[in-house]
């Protein structure tokens, strides 16, 4: 490993300037945070060996059990003045069991095997550590690389397991290859089922996997896995970020889940919140070593004004140990496959992006706003990801805008993979809100699907876990809202209400899919129309599990229209897997109609046709297309299955004319009916790759 730096020079930017000569004025800046970041890989290649070594510091620090059954245990607490080891085992003595401090703030401590050979701390046994600070104070911790930790109903903080089973999970399944675009199904376990408690891995396996395939889904998103002592944090207060959530059950149980979805072809994404934690101190970070500033900024640059959380010092070594070895465990332990990251925006800036509204002037993404020490956190763990793991997958959640974000870091860029095209649903929702249907204004729409930097890939998404959360409504329930308790049936005829939103949640969900980026992602339960909203038990709901949870029972009752939109969306993600739209160039668009609502475009050499209008129909519409032969309907919104009218027959065949139209030197004549998309296919053409 240790020659992976000399690998880098000056980052080869002209790829980049042609894509975006816009930044070309800040190539200065560009320039300086890849130097930083090459002088950052080389320190590591020279000081640990290399950072296959350096990442892989979740092997040394914590408790390990060597061959013998002696027990290592090693620490980072530069603000301790002593630190010793207490729990089950020793009868909770406090101070018999002391590390022997070490350079750097490190601490070490070995415990040999009991008489009869086993390990001196058995499996499912407490811990604590306990820190003795410079003012004298006696704090108890629970370790930074703890793995496992439990909350009893009787208390109100976590404790720390020891977990060392005698027969680990060992994985089954290889990782499946990088799919050629991810379809991504978001998902948080806890919710995964109608009943009214939190869910575990085992039920995700069985009840939510299965729809997973089914549905067309080739990459799971889970939310929430990192151990969050508050529940309604959604997950995004990480307290302890070796540890799998023990609320779903145990480490082993969800090393099952990653493996049952790669034997289905399914790859796994975890949700990997390293833009800040949890302010808890007893069972958190947060003052582990009597300090404010052990793995995070001292004083207010350490505090998140908007969160009320705590903001890593990127530039410390030990924070860089830490938070890339994370990236490692994940990875190497339970066989993640990459990661969606949390929050970039707020380690971008030093603003955080509170209180400013990005405009798309270049200038806001240069200069002493930005936070360079995350920048460079950022590109270090994108080149070590995507060195050691090849088909890693990485996402960025940023509102900003960042140029270069999702470009190579040796073009300048900082390694990801997608970012989120978060303007999408913010976009969706506006309109449901504020905009009647006969005024819709198709040309802002197809702006806001199509307006993504060149040259970096988005996810797109017409909703997700954050249109969904209290406050807001899913798309489906802004569209039928309380019709949804009482008129969802398929054994009675659509109410107005009911009609409208049944068809605009299919033409909403189809154009952001075909239109928006190179990746599709569905939060759990919209794919068919979930009701209500998202609300995990808190104070202010007197702790209740009626909005936390997926009513995946609606889509299981034959007689209900939720099955109409579920098979709508599995029949969605089939056409793209069979013709790749996703993993094609832009899309061309030829029409864009205001007056009539209609917007056609090509993209992988299929046609796609939307008609939003609220009432009319066209019978004789004319659409360009760029290739002659003969043309037949793969998707029709409006077939009865879907919950349409059946007005358009399937099986249509439309042949090309040799008329212009559009800027196109072919044109056919078909018929659209209100409300309805359709896909079509030319029957000439070769579509295999």
């Amino acid at each position: 490993m240790e020659d992976h730096c000399r690998n880098f020079s000056r980052p080869d930017l002209n790829r980049f300037l042609q894509l975006d000569p816009y930044i070309k004025p800040y190539e200065g800046d560009i320039q300086r945070r890849y130097r930083l970041f090459e002088e950052c890989l080389a320190r590591l290649e020279k000081a640990e060996g290399g950072f296959d070594q350096f990442t892989r510091s979740y092997q040394s620090y914590g408790v390990h059990r060597r061959s013998d059954s002696t027990l290592l245990l090693k620490e980072w607490a530069p603000g301790a003045q002593a630190l010793y080891l207490t729990g089950d085992f020793n009868a909770w003595e406090k101070l018999s069991h002391p590390f022997t401090p070490k350079a750097f703030g490190k601490w070490e401590l070995s415990l040999p095997p009991k008489p009869d050979g086993s390990p001196a701390i058995q499996h499912l046994s407490k811990l604590k550590l306990v820190v003795l600070t410079k003012d004298g104070a006696y704090l108890f911790r629970i370790s930074p690389w703890a793995t496992y930790v439990t909350k009893t109903l009787d208390s109100v903080t976590y404790d720390w397991i020891h977990w060392d089973p005698p027969q680990p999970y060992k994985c089954q399944h290889r990782r499946p290859p990088q799919p050629r675009c991810p379809r991504i199904y978001e998902a948080h376990v806890g919710i995964a089922s109608p009943r009214e408690e939190i869910a575990s891995y085992k039920n995700f396996i069985l009840d939510v996997l299965p729809r997973v395939k089914d549905l067309g889904y080739n990459c799971l998103q889970l939310m929430a896995v990192m151990e969050h002592a508050y529940y309604a944090s959604f997950g995004y207060q990480v307290t302890n970020f070796f540890a799998a959530s023990s609320r779903f059950g145990t480490p082993d149980d969800l090393k099952a889940l990653v493996d049952r979805a790669h034997s289905l072809g399914i790859i796994v994404l975890l949700d990997m919140v390293h833009s800040h934690a949890s302010s808890n101190t007893e069972d958190g970070l947060n003052y582990f070593d009597g300090t404010d500033s052990c793995f995070f900024h001292a004083g207010p640059r350490g505090e998140h004004s908007h969160w009320g959380s705590r903001l890593f010092n990127y530039s410390s070594w030990e924070v860089s140990r830490f938070l890339l070895s994370n990236l490692r465990w994940w990875m190497d332990e339970y066989g993640f496959d990459g990661f969606r990251f949390d929050g970039v925006t707020s380690m971008l800036y030093h603003h955080h992006g509170v209180g400013v509204s990005f405009s798309g002037s270049y200038c806001e993404y240069f200069g002493m706003q930005v936070d360079e020490d995350a920048v460079v956190h950022l590109m270090l763990s994108n080149y070590i990801l995507h060195k050691l793991y090849p088909d890693c997958i990485t996402i960025a959640e940023d509102v900003s805008g960042m140029p270069g974000l999702c470009r190579p870091i040796q073009e300048g860029g900082l390694g990801f993979d997608h970012r989120l095209a978060m303007a999408v649903p913010d976009k969706w929702i506006q309109i449901l809100k504020e905009v009647k249907d006969e005024d819709w204004d198709m040309w802002n729409i197809v702006h806001t699907l199509t307006n993504r930097r060149r040259g970096e890939k988005s996810i797109c998404y017409a909703e997700s876990h954050d249109q969904a959360l209290v406050g807001d409504k899913s798309l489906a329930f802004w569209l039928m809202d309380k019709e949804m308790y009482t008129n969802m049936s398929a054994l009675i005829t659509m109410t107005p209400v009911i009609d409208r939103g049944m068809q605009l949640h299919k033409l909403i969900r189809l154009l952001t899919h075909s239109l928006g980026g190179e990746g599709y992602l569905n939060f759990m339960g919209n794919e068919f129309g979930h009701p209500e909203w998202l609300d995990f038990p808190r104070k202010g709901n007197e702790e209740s599990y009626r909005y936390a949870r997926r009513q995946y029972n609606l889509v299981d009752t034959e007689h209900l229209r939720y099955r109409q939109l579920y098979a709508f969306d599995r029949d969605m993600n089939q056409t793209e897997d069979k013709y790749g739209w996703l993993s094609s160039g832009p899309a061309v668009v030829s029409t864009l109609d205001q007056a009539d609502k209609v917007i056609v475009f090509e993209r992988a050499k299929l046609l796609f046709i939307f008609n939003f209008h609220p009432s009319a129909s066209f019978s004789h519409y004319r659409v360009a297309v760029q290739h002659a032969g003969k043309y037949k309907i793969q998707l029709n919104s409006d077939e009865v299955r879907y919950g349409g009218h059946g007005r358009i027959q399937s099986d249509t065949e439309f042949f090309t004319e040799p008329m212009a139209f559009r800027n196109q030197l072919r044109s056919f004549l078909i018929y659209i009916p209100c409300r309805t998309a359709l896909v079509l296919a030319n029957e000439d053409h070769d579509y295999s790759r």
